[in-house]
């Protein structure tokens, strides 16, 4: 997918450093906002403090509004303006939906079956045993 594109739906430009390989999966950006918005409703600036913690370190605020409105046209968010803050400026809230919640839910289910995968990977790789935590999956 072109950078623009990835742009587009909610991720940055990444490579892992060799030949432009993909590190995160794509649209990574959606879920955890609303992994975020699933603990409380939240505003854009701290949204993207929290996306920090899962590497969006260095995230160009455009990417994130952007990728706001997608959710919210999509129905996976809702905003409303906030002028209870009598400090500054009336700001946007973000809030997850019941489809946001459904997507999240798919999110989870496809990433358990990706660490499965990324284990059985990298115990082919490194020869060594399935961690103990990935035998609980297999039982």
């Amino acid at each position: 997918m072109p950078d623009e594109e990835r742009k587009k739906h909610g991720g940055e430009p990444r490579s892992g450093g060799t030949n432009g390989i993909e590190v995160w999966p794509r649209n990574w950006l959606v879920p955890v906002i609303l992994l975020t918005l699933r603990e409380c409703t939240s505003y854009g600036y701290k949204l993207m403090e929290q996306a920090a913690a899962f590497g969006f370190v260095a995230m160009n605020p455009g990417t994130l509004y952007r990728t706001l409105r997608h959710m919210e046209r999509d129905g996976l968010c809702k905003s409303e303006w906030d002028t209870t803050n009598g400090r500054g400026p009336a700001r946007r809230v973000y809030s997850i939906t019941d489809a946001g919640e459904a997507y999240l839910n798919f999110w989870a289910e496809s990433l358990e079956q990706y660490q499965r995968n990324m284990d059985a990977f990298f115990q082919l790789y490194t020869g060594k045993p399935a961690r103990r935590d990935q035998q609980k999956y297999d039982g």
